[in-house]
C-alpha cells in the first residue's frame, strides 16, 4: 500500500511510525491487511502515536509471548516474533498468525481489544504459531487448553462440530473505536 505522506505532512515521530507500518505490511500475505490510513485525517496522528509508543506496546506483547513460551519446554518452542499493528478494519480480526514467515509472525491489533485482554489474544495466536497451522481443530484446542491452564485463563472445551467457538477463544472485550488507541486517544500505562 502506498501511503502518500509528503515531508511537510509527516515529520518527527510520524516518520518512524510510517516506516514501522511499512515494515508490518511486509509480514503479512497482503500489504493491505495492515492499514489504519483509510481516513485521511487519521494518518498523521496514527503514525505519530506509533512512532512515539510502539516500542512500549511491543515490549508488553513480548512479555506475553515469553509467558506463552514458558508453558512449553525449550525444545518444543517455535521461533516466533510478535508485533502490534493496526489491522484493516475490513478484516474484522483482532490478531493474526503468519506461519509462512521465519520466524513465525504474530500481529495483534491492540486498538481492537481492551488492554486487559491482550494476553488472551496472544494466547490464541500463539496456539496457531506453536502448531504451525491454521484452523481450530482438536489439536488447536489441546494447545489452547494447555496455554490457558498454564496462564490461569479459562480453558476452552472442545467438541466436534463446535470449532467455530474456538475461533474467538479466549473471549476478548472489543473496543468501541478500534482506531482510538492508534490515534492516541486512549491512555495506556506500562509502568515506565
Amino acid at each position: 500500500m502506498n501511503y502518500l505522506l509528503n515531508s511537510l505532512e509527516c515529520t518527527g515521530a510520524c516518520i518512524p511510525g510510517l516506516e514501522y507500518l511499512h515494515m508490518m505490511q511486509q509480514l503479512v500475505w497482503e500489504p493491505t491487511m495492515v492499514d489504519a490510513m483509510e481516513n485521511l485525517r487519521d494518518r498523521i496522528p496514527i503514525c505519530t502515536w506509533i512512532g512515539e509508543n510502539i516500542d512500549a506496546v511491543n515490549t508488553e506483547l513480548n512479555l506475553y509471548l515469553q509467558a506463552c513460551h514458558g508453558c512449553f519446554h525449550a525444545h518444543e518452542r517455535q521461533s516466533i516474533q510478535i508485533f502490534a499493528a493496526p489491522l484493516a478494519q475490513s478484516l474484522g480480526i483482532d490478531g493474526l498468525c503468519n506461519i509462512f514467515t521465519n520466524p513465525i509472525t504474530i500481529l495483534i491489533d491492540v486498538g481492537r481489544i481492551a488492554p486487559e485482554d491482550w494476553l488472551s489474544i496472544v494466547v490464541h495466536e500463539y496456539a496457531h504459531a506453536h502448531l504451525g497451522e491454521f484452523g481450530h481443530n482438536r489439536r488447536f484446542a489441546t494447545i489452547l487448553w494447555h496455554l490457558c491452564i498454564g496462564l490461569a485463563i479459562e480453558p476452552p472445551s472442545w467438541e466436534p462440530g463446535r470449532e467455530s467457538e474456538l475461533s474467538s477463544w479466549p473471549n476478548c472485550q472489543s473496543t468501541v473505536d478500534p482506531l482510538a488507541l492508534w490515534r492516541g486517544e486512549s491512555i495506556l500505562d506500562f509502568g515506565f
